[in-house]
């Protein structure tokens, strides 16, 4: 019961310096400044609002809150313990990275770079009797650090990662159009989520606590009885992917399998770093290479795959549905194809409108289901209500804009211009 109660009194005090730590706030911004960017794409391109920036903002906290905790309770039991300036030179990097790709704002990057400038570091003889000031001190920062906790924490990270995205990641999913590699415009989606993820770390101190926790660390060893103390600090976690080939649910999950085989991977690293320290560099090299190679398999899946979201002979692809509307009411689903609409078949946006305008009070679909087996669901119609029943249908090649694939730095997400949206240039017409 003492122990409960010391672990309760060591929270609260952890979460007040989360709370006052200024990189939190900086990731929630972060967010705000995304999520902002992300309903701006869709009200350009569809004329309407799929999210509510509020709404997801403060569902980002929550989930990012709740894995934190998570993440934090498998870190006790391993006894990952970190350094109060490990962590603050771990953000200090990230943001740095994060000013030339913001992808490159993930943990994986920073730790394996501090982990490569280690390896070399202690490779070079004498080095701080070299180094003066400011340097000497850098130096002196650098060899201190004990890289298998950060390696660990990297893997636990991604981890708990792949479990937010495989629970949360294909509902900030948006419907986005696309440039296939013939010239075409296609339907695609754009899966970017992110959290602001607290940590509160178990931390051996000497004279801390006078009482010893319940249960034995697999990492530290002994110095976890000479005491211990409990700090809370932010970290970012998120991840961006496109696809035109697969559906959000499916994509995913993919994402999530690749997530969590490379945070089994980095932890077995920060295992072998931690009892051979010559296999720092490889551990800190491959950290980095293996999360671009997630990359890499994820295009290449997209490159070998036909899209998906396009109209064929069978009918109109659906690519996302409206919240709230008379289309989610009917069950119908991204994916699915309108073959009929009372009783006229389709095979184009103008087939559609006619075929709603033969009986303004009621409808009847013939649906092409992700089986591809006919469903039929019919409902009156009400004056107000969405004009294609809030179906945001895939694009023809009449469609006025289509998203760019860009690599964007932070500072593309503090102008007020659009970045990443191509408005089409209509086709030349020669003499």
């Amino acid at each position: 019961m003492d122990v409960a109660v010391e672990i309760g009194q060591k929270w609260l005090y952890a979460a007040a310096q989360l709370l006052l730590h200024p990189f939190y706030y900086i990731g929630i911004l972060f967010i705000v400044l995304q999520y902002r960017r992300q309903i701006s794409f869709e009200r350009k391109l569809f004329s309407v609002r799929l999210h509510s920036l509020l709404t997801e903002t403060w569902r980002a906290v929550l989930w990012g809150f709740c894995g934190g905790v998570a993440a934090s309770l498998l870190m006790a039991v391993i006894g990952v313990s970190l350094q109060p300036e490990a962590v603050m030179l771990i953000w200090v990097v990230s943001l740095l990275l994060a000013c030339f790709r913001v992808r490159y704002l993930c943990f994986a990057y920073s730790v394996g770079l501090i982990g490569i400038a280690q390896a070399i570091l202690v490779w070079i003889p004498g080095v701080q009797l070299y180094a003066s000031g400011w340097g000497a001190r850098f130096v002196q920062l650098l060899l201190g650090i004990d890289m298998p906790p950060l390696l660990a924490l990297v893997a636990i990270l991604h981890l708990a990662e792949g479990i937010l995205i495989r629970l949360q990641g294909a509902r900030m999913a948006s419907p986005m159009f696309y440039e296939s590699k013939r010239g075409k415009i296609v339907g695609g989606y754009q899966l970017q989520a992110f959290w602001p993820v607290a940590l509160f770390l178990f931390i051996p101190l000497e004279g801390a606590s006078q009482l010893q926790l319940p249960w034995q660390p697999l990492l530290g060893g002994d110095i976890w009885h000479l005491g211990w103390t409990m700090v809370g600090f932010p970290v970012m976690l998120g991840f961006t992917e496109r696809t035109t080939t697969r559906l959000p649910q499916e994509k995913t999950r993919w994402s999530s399998t690749l997530l969590v085989l490379y945070a089994a991977l980095v932890l077995l690293m920060a295992v072998a770093v931690h009892y051979w320290s010559l296999t720092l560099i490889i551990a800190a090299v491959l950290s980095i290479a293996l999360h671009e190679g997630m990359m890499w398999l994820s295009q290449a899946d997209e490159a070998g795959r036909s899209p998906y979201f396009a109209h064929t002979r069978k009918g109109l692809m659906i690519l996302a549905v409206l919240p709230g509307s008379a289309a989610e009411q009917l069950g119908l689903k991204p994916g699915e194809m309108l073959h009929k609409v009372n009783g006229f078949p389709l095979s184009g946006k103008q087939d559609l409108h006619f075929a709603m305008r033969q009986n303004s009070a009621f409808c009847k679909l013939e649906v092409i289901n992700h089986e591809g087996q006919s469903k039929f669901v019919q409902r009156a119609l009400y004056s107000g209500e969405h004009h294609q029943l809030g179906i945001v249908l895939a694009p023809d090649q009449d469609a006025l804009y289509y998203a760019e694939e860009r690599q964007m730095s932070i500072f593309s997400y503090m102008r007020k211009k659009l970045t990443g949206l191509v408005k089409k240039q209509p086709p030349s017409h020669s003499a």
